[in-house]
């Protein structure tokens, strides 16, 4: 029972995570709309039926039913067709450009002597910043989330301490999970070396990391290195001979290497069947810009492949592939995964909350990255049609051309149509796979 409940608990988290990573999205285009001028008539958490909602001057505050989203309603968003006439409202919500929920409510708003409180007149670089707003607050979030990851708990880093010395060497293509008579002693047993030894040195070359020590043991295989470590406060001094074993050739990013016939480039290394303890170790400010930039890019690289990783990712669901743990997931499958962690008993307290800021750190990543592309509905849509209004009045302008006026993105709304449409069936099919075939942090 404790565990049914510690696994709702970090469903719980998330769902409260995720509602806060969204409202302060959306509070980072209420506010710039707000200090421009425009008239905001609602702000909301959610979508579909409204459940509580209050009014403070003339923007609505309220939460829905579905907290799948939310939005911003902006009296004005689209230019009227003709010069002259009545601006159209719409907001910077989701679904709501298609069910016109915020749309109506924001056209009844529109008073007369309001037309130069709306969004279509504001300059472009307002209008930039309005829509930045939400991806920027994630992104904040994100730098939050992470910070505390790495520089209030630490990153798990090898030690040059061993924590486990293998008594036999079990060839890669094999299944066994238990040394036999029949296989070789591993060199770092047959040297003597045992668990909490530490490894001072190589030869004279003094040991201050673990991939030191691995990178010196892979380029001498049969070689007899002579090794000090530090065992019950004393130094001792034993013999290793790595074994050679043959791998295939990586470069830095972890890609299989190959030859010029296309064929992948086998190399031969050492080995001796040892492997490190890990220790958590406090990052500096430093790291987390790097940290959050490598997340970044990562989102960006699974949105770029998403077409082939939903191909993946149904065969998984309907076959017997299994999931991609490196795949997209939704947002069923990111609260099976905070429900994994927080009901994990054998797992710290600390571990477990440090996984947990880890989540809400990625979530926003990717609430950052998904809202920057530029498609209509999403925020990035609407600055790339803001950017090619700039583009337009800036050659106008070049050319002393009249001015065309503001782009009309509501021309966009075949495209929005089909983006939504689009998104809704990869968000049905990735939640189905998330219930059927989970991915899981634990195998």
């Amino acid at each position: 029972m404790q565990d049914v409940l510690l696994y709702l608990l970090g469903i719980l988290i998330i769902v409260i995570g995720l509602a806060v990573s969204i409202g302060l999205h959306e509070i980072g285009h209420l506010v710039p709309a707000k200090l421009f001028g425009v008239k905001v008539t609602q702000y909301m958490i959610g979508f579909g039926r409204t459940l509580w909602s209050r009014r403070r001057g003339e923007t609505e505050y309220g939460v829905k039913a579905l907290p799948l989203g939310g939005y911003v309603a902006m009296t004005g968003m689209y230019p009227p067709e003709k010069a002259g006439g009545d601006a159209r409202a719409s907001s910077t919500g989701f679904f709501d450009t298609m069910v016109q929920e915020g749309r109506e409510a924001s056209a009844e708003s529109i008073a007369e002597g309001e037309d130069h409180r709306t969004f279509y007149r504001l300059a472009v670089w307002k209008k930039i910043v309005i829509m930045l707003g939400g991806p920027v607050m994630n992104l904040l979030l994100a730098f939050l989330f992470f910070g505390i990851v790495l520089m209030g708990f630490g990153v798990a880093q090898n030690t040059t301490t061993l924590g486990a010395v293998s008594q036999c060497l079990i060839p890669a293509s094999s299944t066994a999970v238990e040394c036999t008579p029949a296989d070789p002693a591993a060199p770092a047993a047959a040297a003597g070396l045992k668990p909490g030894d530490r490894v001072i040195a190589i030869g004279n070359t003094e040991i201050a990391s673990w991939e030191q020590f691995r990178d010196i043991v892979s380029e001498a295989p049969g070689q007899s290195l002579r090794v000090t470590v530090e065992r019950g406060g004393a130094e001792q001094t034993v013999t290793l001979t790595p074994a050679p074993n043959e791998r295939l050739a990586t470069d830095e990013r972890g890609q299989i290497l190959e030859d010029a016939s296309g064929e992948p480039v086998v190399e031969t290394v050492g080995m001796v069947g040892v492997s490190p303890t890990a220790e958590l170790v406090r990052q500096p400010v430093t790291e987390v810009p790097v940290f959050v930039g490598e997340n970044i890019a990562s989102v960006a690289q699974i949105i770029i492949g998403l077409p082939q990783r939903m191909v993946d990712v149904w065969n998984a669901a309907f076959g017997t592939e299994e999931r991609d743990p490196n795949g997209p997931i939704s947002v069923v499958g990111v609260g099976r995964l905070a429900g994994e962690v927080v009901s994990m008993d054998e797992a710290p307290v600390a571990a477990r909350a440090q996984t947990m800021f880890g989540l809400l750190g990625s979530l926003n990543v990717a609430l950052f990255v998904f809202n920057l592309v530029p498609l209509m509905p999403l925020d990035g849509g609407h600055i790339a049609g803001a950017l090619y209004e700039g583009a337009k009045r800036g050659l106008a302008q070049l050319f002393r051309r009249p001015d065309p006026g503001p782009v009309d993105t509501a021309k966009m709304a075949p495209v929005t149509f089909a983006v939504v449409i689009v998104l809704g069936a990869m968000s049905l099919l990735l939640i189905y796979a998330d219930l059927v075939k989970p991915i899981s942090l634990f195998g």
